[in-house]
């Protein structure tokens, strides 16, 4: 199909895994095709040379359990939500067979509502001031018909509840609309009166109209109201959230800590991870992203900047400094250079839904790790390989310490993860899968890229940060295919169940199926 590239993986991938390694790969009777990829929706599209106002780029992406929802996170501190419209139960799609009507396949949402979740803030003690930037939610256990999710900035997080109020008006007054105006009064008042201008007593039960107002409710809006707010907890930036599978308990995760909260008590948290050195200048490297098992309550995951995952059980000790496992791949001999250790620093870490698999994104690479192999990854996919050369400029434009996402498929066939030029790349992971597509963030996503893009370009501060140091923004690719740094695809999300993958090109929402 049109998109698709050759496969590349790494030579410590290309060879067939060892044989504990594949007992443990995601399961695959025999290689999966690659998928066709199809534009589904776009929320927030901008229009050709449509400047993009910073606060508006959307900074955080999340599906919900069941993948009926959706939340997106701006840097303005918003948190909009969509909602799934295309789902049938199955007594409504046989009726519409039997009524001949044709069955769309193709996943819908809807904008369901937003609210104002952080604010911009000035610390005060430390003369910093903390912007308003989302950077990361996480959907909470739903209950009652209400909706709950966790959002975060640098400082603090929130517990937030979505719910459907009625909307009570008032129908009925007790007054008499049908009489006429009196004396400039309203309607009915004019009824009441002439009975006590006339001196004459009220007459044993009242005033025979005298009605109660009635109130009814029936429109319904969308509520949100924060029900806690955790703060204070943090020293450094915030970098991670992450939900307990007991419903209960979540943990949030700064260059230096990793800290245990219960959802109930706010003024209150357990710090369970500590790499702070007692002398800053010993320091050597920092907690890049961290995230619970997705089953086992006692187990998470955290990554360094050194490009390793811990595995850390809580069941240990209350301070859980010692790791149980680590996942590291050390370097090949004399091929070490001054960007070795800032490409290897990994930006983001995820488990497959069963929990077997850790899927880390450094700059350069997807990595696949078996939970019980620790001698190196299963898989390495190769993100963006013809910028190796370029690492120098990416150096001095500051494009090396991007921050990339990743995500895997909920049956851990296939991963994703983006790149510069808003495009995106789909590996399959399965075994003897060679599965490896670029799709581009727009309506046709596997359009050829052209050599000089039409679209206009945003300085690069408006994407990333405030201050830039030389370097081109613009390239030619191994495919011959132009590159932008100043157009990166950071956040993407996959569906839980489905194959339909959400992803943020600056402001806009991109939605493909297959």
């Amino acid at each position: 199909m049109n998109g698709a590239a050759a496969p590349e993986r790494s030579p410590s991938a290309s060879p067939p895994l060892p044989a504990q390694a594949q007992a443990q790969a995601p399961p695959s009777p025999s290689p999966t095709q690659p998928l066709e990829w199809r534009f589904s929706q776009v929320f927030g599209e901008r229009s050709a040379g449509e400047e993009v106002q910073d606060v508006d780029i959307i900074s955080a992406i999340e599906f919900n359990k069941s993948g009926h929802h959706l939340a997106t996170g701006d840097r303005g501190g918003r948190v909009v939500l969509f909602e799934r419209t295309d789902v049938k139960d199955h007594a409504c799609r046989k009726d519409a067979e039997k009524a001949d009507y044709s069955i769309s396949r193709h996943p819908e949402f809807r904008y369901k509502t937003e609210f104002q979740s952080h604010e911009p803030e000035f610390d005060y003690l430390k003369s910093l001031e903390i912007e308003e930037k989302i950077n990361q939610i996480k959907w909470c256990q739903a209950a009652n018909g209400a909706l709950f999710l966790l959002s975060t900035n640098d400082k603090t997080i929130k517990f937030w509840k979505v719910q459907e109020k009625k909307v009570k008006k008032v129908s009925e007054m007790n007054l008499d609309r049908s009489a006429a105006p009196a004396n400039g009064s309203p309607g009915g008042v004019g009824y009441l009166s002439p009975s006590l201008s006339n001196g004459n007593a009220l007459k044993p039960g009242g005033f025979p109209l005298l009605r109660l107002p009635v109130v009814t409710s029936q429109e319904t809006s969308l509520a949100a109201s924060c029900r806690r707010v955790y703060a204070h907890a943090h020293d450094y930036h915030i970098n991670s959230i992450s939900n307990n599978s007991d419903g209960e308990t979540f943990i949030s995760a700064d260059d230096l800590r990793i800290n245990l909260w219960n959802l109930e008590i706010s003024n209150q948290s357990f710090n369970i991870i500590d790499v702070k050195p007692t002398n800053m200048e010993d320091l050597t490297e920092v907690i890049t992203s961290a995230e619970f098992h997705p089953t086992h309550c006692n187990t998470l995951a955290y990554s360094s900047s050194k490009g390793s995952i811990r595995l850390v059980d809580l069941r240990q000790s209350a301070l859980c400094d010692t790791h149980s496992q680590i996942f590291e791949q050390h370097e090949a001999p004399g091929s070490r250079s001054f960007f070795t250790e800032i490409i290897a620093s990994i930006s983001d870490i995820k488990f497959s839904k069963d929990g077997r698999h850790i899927l880390s994104r450094d700059y350069m690479t997807l990595k696949l790790w078996d939970v019980k192999m620790n001698s190196g990854p299963v898989a390495t996919f190769q993100v963006h390989e013809y910028l190796r050369p370029k690492l120098c400029d990416l150096y001095e434009n500051d494009s090396i310490f991007d921050k990339f996402e990743c995500c895997q498929s909920g049956d851990g066939l296939r991963v994703a993860t983006g790149s510069y030029s808003n495009i995106f790349r789909v590996f399959g992971c399965g075994t003897g899968s060679s599965e490896a597509t670029t799709l581009e963030a727009t309506r046709n996503p596997t359009r050829r890229q052209l050599q000089n893009p039409t679209r206009a370009t945003r300085s690069l501060s408006t994407l990333t940060r405030a201050v830039r140091r030389g370097g081109e923004s613009t390239g030619i690719d191994a495919n011959g295919n132009s590159y932008d740094l100043s157009t990166k695809l950071l956040h993407l999300a996959w569906h839980p169940s489905e194959n339909l993958i959400a992803c943020a090109a600056a402001n806009s929402l991109y939605m493909y199926y297959a």
